[in-house]
């Protein structure tokens, strides 16, 4: 069966059409990124996505949504499309449909694609346990978290909205990163530290720290300037976004079991050189009594290329088997 499959986020949209059969996705084909912000509605960028291609669109689909689904009307924290689920039929001419969170997604293919795809961060190295419990925790426009659980050949996916814990600090720099964003928020959630615009936070704490100018452009600037390693400052930052982003997901993964962890988003790939050597690991295993326990869990980072939409189909494969 041909399905169009679409991972719709706060900043872009992307949709492909996949083959599934007998409870797998068979292929995956080219994907279409658009900006959400150059059309008006997920309908009208469906029918954008449809006058791309030389066929009709299939009836039938699998659509990852980077907000909760299960409301009446879905609204994006970044991204100004309202959705009713209600209507995604009709609005977009289909005969049936699977909605899913875009986490809930991301763990499907998990669940679904080949170990060579799951590139080993910290801990044993191996294979993913075949049963128990697997955290998919992934930092992008915001903090996405998944859970996975397996056995003896079943798979259940949770989507969840642990994202939004609290922000715990460990450190002085961190104290005042708490009290920076606060000024902010009247709430601090893990969120607004591991993420995109976490950087910035960071960034300025360590700038007002060194009476140095506050950084710059936008938040893709910053990442490149980060990453690239030009400036002590952004190097510093991008130390400290990594032990916070540790300390996140072995909280995550404490709470969920404790199990292995894969990781995900749009930052974890472009992470995905650096959390070995910075102190990522050490964060995640610093649980007090459970830290042998915690050394003892695998972490990952998925590569597929397209987690969203593939996991999507994954999803609408299984519930059609």
């Amino acid at each position: 069966m041909r399905i169009v499959t679409a991972d719709i986020g706060g900043t872009h949209a992307r949709f492909a059409i996949a083959e599934v059969e007998n409870g797998r996705v068979v292929s995956l084909g080219e994907p279409t990124k658009m900006r959400a912000a150059d059309h008006a509605s997920l309908q009208i960028a469906w029918e954008a996505y449809g006058a791309m291609l030389d066929e009709p669109l299939p009836r039938h689909a699998a659509i990852a949504i980077a907000a909760p689904i299960r409301v009446e009307v879905i609204k994006f924290t970044n991204n100004p499309w309202i959705v009713r689920p209600s209507l995604i039929d009709s609005k977009l001419h289909l005969d049936s449909h699977v909605l899913l969170n875009d986490f809930e997604a991301v763990a499907h293919a998990v669940a679904a694609v080949d170990e060579e795809y799951l590139l080993h961060v910290t801990g044993p190295r191996g294979p993913l346990p075949e049963n128990g419990v697997v955290s998919v925790v992934g930092p992008g426009t915001g903090l996405g978290v998944g859970l996975l659980y397996r056995h003896r050949g079943d798979v259940l996916v949770l989507p969840t909205e642990g994202g939004h814990g609290d922000f715990a600090p460990l450190d002085d720099i961190e104290d005042r990163l708490l009290t920076h964003l606060r000024k902010q928020h009247n709430r601090v959630s893990v969120e607004r530290v591991v993420s995109g615009p976490g950087l910035r936070a960071i960034w300025e704490v360590l700038a007002d720290i060194e009476g140095r100018d506050m950084p710059r452009g936008d938040d893709k600037a910053l990442w490149s300037a980060a990453l690239a390693g030009t400036d002590s400052i952004a190097e510093a930052a991008l130390d400290r976004f990594c032990l916070c982003f540790g300390a996140v997901v072995g909280d995550i993964a404490l709470a969920h079991g404790p199990g292995p962890v894969v990781l995900a988003g749009g930052l974890g790939a472009r992470l995905a050189d650096f959390l070995p050597k910075s102190g990522f690991a050490e964060r995640f295993a610093a649980k007090g009594r459970f830290q042998s326990l915690m050394e003892r869990q695998p972490v990952r980072l998925i590569a597929h290329p397209e987690p969203g939409l593939y996991g999507a189909a994954a999803a609408f494969a299984k519930e059609r088997i």
